[in-house]
């Protein structure tokens, strides 16, 4: 029959879940560490438990050996085989160490020891009984606040409910019973400390799990959660069976199973999406309630989608701050891009434009002459612009341009440019609308030079033309002949480049 001490110690590993062989070590252990401290000697001590009379005996030991290097370890043979003649080198003489002589002191330790061992015992079983449970959904009882975090009581030990880890919707007071899911398990110095939460969207595909049958079955399988806790939740189901509709499935007859998992979770909104393994019809349907006109893949590397929907669509699509098409994208796992109808149209008919946008004509330059035109567009380029972005390098490969050409070139686009920004910051003529303009009185010279014109116009008119063009703009009669020097002057230059 076994001791008093023994059950005992069988009470204690069931009500700590702790094996008997672990608090027996731990009394073995205690009773070394007492003998030790009472006897003050560095002996190899041990002890024995005996179940049936919960006796713990105390014994040194000595090993057998031909040379003593350590009297408090070992023994010689010839000593040994006083005791026992038949014991041989490397073998063990144990002698009793009387336990009743202890004291208040060493119980005291022996008992500090054994409540040590056990509660190290226990924190490992909590450790390697929750870290292998992350994910499962369990019962527990709000036990207390800690600032903003909750303390609950999940039977065998205590876990904490961070402020990050709860619903937005609830509200939560000393026992309360709540379902949550074990997020994670960390060690820390008091003991193994359970993270629990209510916010994991593992709390949502658990309870479907529980009101759903077909998914409890495998027949109906969960392939996405995205979830924003409090506010609305997306789930993608997928059925093995063509004959059941998981969708309905998860439904449930008028509602009332989805009805169930939102009474759990205080109202929030559910989205239970039809699984899709394409790509563009999964992101069509994981924007409801929104009506999507077309998706676009934009990158498949970098996972990008375009969705075009109608102009009265896109907020509906986005959402309330883009809480819905930020879901849908947690639940596709693609970056997603939503454009109306309107902004689509409006981007096509930019791109449109820049490309059919006509550039400055070469003959708008300055200081280049036809021929040189005539050979830069021979070589492709018809623009000031484009020839803007070509390298002096890239100027000399083509046919008749030496270097001396590509720097007058090049001086001459700069000054183009240099023109248009000087036209674009010059400042505005002010207007003189409602301001009274004095009126221009003619000088006299003026007034003959006036009657001269009017007098050469009524005698010969083609002359009137001439004299009025010249007045207009006087250098405008010495620009043929300067149109003549130039080709001359860029002909002696080309010239001179080909002969170098």
């Amino acid at each position: 029959m076994a001791s008093l001490l023994y059950q005992t110690i069988e009470q204690i590993s069931r009500e700590k879940h702790i094996e008997p062989e672990i608090i027996v070590a731990a009394i073995e252990d205690a009773m070394v560490v007492a003998a030790r401290k009472y006897y003050r000697t560095e002996e190899d001590l041990r002890s024995r438990f005996n179940p049936e009379s919960g006796q713990v005996d105390v014994f040194s030991v000595h090993t057998v050996v031909e040379e003593v290097a350590d009297p408090l370890r070992e023994i010689s043979l010839a000593d040994a085989r006083k005791q026992n003649p038949s014991i041989e080198v490397g073998g063990e003489i144990t002698e009793a160490k009387p336990t009743d002589v202890l004291g208040r002191i060493a119980a005291q330790t022996a008992k500090q020891v054994i409540l040590q061992k056990v509660r190290e015992a226990e924190r490992d079983t909590i450790y390697n009984e929750f870290h292998t449970r992350v994910g499962e959904m369990i019962n527990s009882v709000v036990k207390r606040m800690e600032g903003p975090d909750l303390i609950v009581d999940l039977g065998r030990t205590e876990a904490r409910l961070p402020k990050r880890e709860q619903s937005r919707l609830e509200a939560y007071n000393v026992g309360d019973r709540l379902r949550v899911t074990i997020r994670a398990v960390e060690r820390a110095a008091k003991g193994p400390q359970v993270i629990v939460s209510r916010a994991d969207p593992a709390l949502v595909q658990r309870l479907f799990e529980m009101e759903v049958p077909e998914i409890y079955d495998g027949t109906v399988q969960i392939r996405a959660v995205a979830r924003e806790a409090g506010e609305r939740t997306k789930i993608a189901v997928e059925s093995r069976d063509k004959d059941v509709d998981p969708v309905g499935a998860c439904v449930g007859m008028k509602g009332m199973r989805v009805q169930s998992i939102i009474r759990e979770l205080r109202g929030e909104k559910i989205d239970i999406i039809p699984y899709s393994e394409e790509t563009v019809a999964f992101a069509q349907k994981a924007l409801s309630p929104a009506k999507v006109t077309r998706v676009q893949i934009v990158d498949p590397e970098e996972k990008r989608l375009e969705v075009i929907v109608e102009d009265t669509q896109l907020s509906l699509a986005i959402g309330k701050k883009g809480q819905n098409v930020r879901l849908a994208s947690k639940l596709i796992g693609w970056n997603v891009d939503i454009k109306s109808e309107e902004e689509k149209r409006r981007e096509i008919e930019a791109q449109m434009a820049a490309l059919t946008a006509p550039g400055t004509p070469l003959s708008e330059l300055k200081a280049v002459g036809p021929k040189t035109i005539e050979k830069l567009e021979a070589a492709g380029i018809t623009s000031i612009e484009k020839l803007a972005d070509m390298t002096p390098e890239q100027l000399v490969e083509i046919p008749g341009i030496g270097e001396k050409m590509v720097e007058k070139i090049h001086q001459s686009v700069a000054a183009h440019f240099e023109a248009i920004e000087a036209q674009a910051s010059a400042p505005a003529v002010p207007s003189t609308e409602g301001e009274a303009v004095a009126p221009v009185v003619p000088s006299t010279e003026d007034e003959a030079a006036a009657e001269s014109v009017v007098a050469a116009t009524e005698e010969a008119p083609e002359a009137a033309e001439t004299v009025e063009v010249s007045e207009a703009n006087p250098a405008e009669e010495a620009a043929p002949v300067n149109e003549e020097a130039a080709p001359a002057s860029e002909e002696n230059a080309e010239t001179q480049e080909t002969s170098e």
